[in-house]
């Protein structure tokens, strides 16, 4: 059985994107799949996920920009997570403490310290795909201020147990409507 899991990162206040990417997760999710959100917008997607009435479970996770309001805020969500979900262990994180922009050693060794398939993250506002030492490392992107030139994005992961895990990443375009069309591959 195919198990997906929506990864989200990094809202900054784009309240179109983020509700309109949960209303089209609301067609493509099972209520048996699992949304992870990695920081940047916790107060953001409370709101949006109200909105959009998307029914799996969430796993979330706080970033750099994220206070401790109410509403989601970040004494509503730790650093770190670790799940297995799908047959695979996910390590969960913003990325902010991992000096990511110095390359992905912290956050893989952290990683691979807690069993984990892969890591989710977010922070570096672009999508990315790598496998270090046998860890995926993934991050979607940013829904609200996009560092690369896919511009706004998001991941979907299929997963099912003893198989690897499928990496899907889609852009949002902005404007009147917002259209979700699938990426190719990561563009950095």
């Amino acid at each position: 059985m195919r198990n997906r899991l929506l990864a989200l990162s990094d809202i900054h206040g784009n309240m179109p994107a983020v509700v309109a990417v949960l209303k089209w997760a609301v067609g493509e999710l099972a209520d048996s799949d699992t949304a992870v959100f990695l920081g940047d917008g916790l107060r953001e997607l409370a709101f949006a996920r109200q909105q959009a009435g998307l029914s799996c479970e969430w796993k979330k996770v706080r970033g750099n920009n994220d206070d401790s309001a109410p509403f989601g805020g970040a004494a509503a969500a730790p650093e770190s997570d670790v799940f297995d979900f799908g047959g695979h262990r996910f390590y969960l994180c913003h990325g902010h403490r991992y000096a990511l922009y110095n390359g992905f050693d912290k956050l893989a060794a952290s990683a691979l310290k807690a069993g984990a398939d892969a890591a989710l993250f977010g922070h570096i506002h672009a999508p990315l795909l790598e496998n270090v030492n046998g860890l995926l490392l993934v991050c979607p992107g940013s829904i609200g201020r996009a560092r690369s030139s896919a511009g706004e994005t998001f991941a979907v992961i299929d997963c099912m147990p003893e198989k690897p895990l499928a990496v899907h990443f889609w852009g949002i375009e902005s404007g009147c409507s917002i259209r979700i069309t699938e990426l190719k591959r990561p563009a950095n």
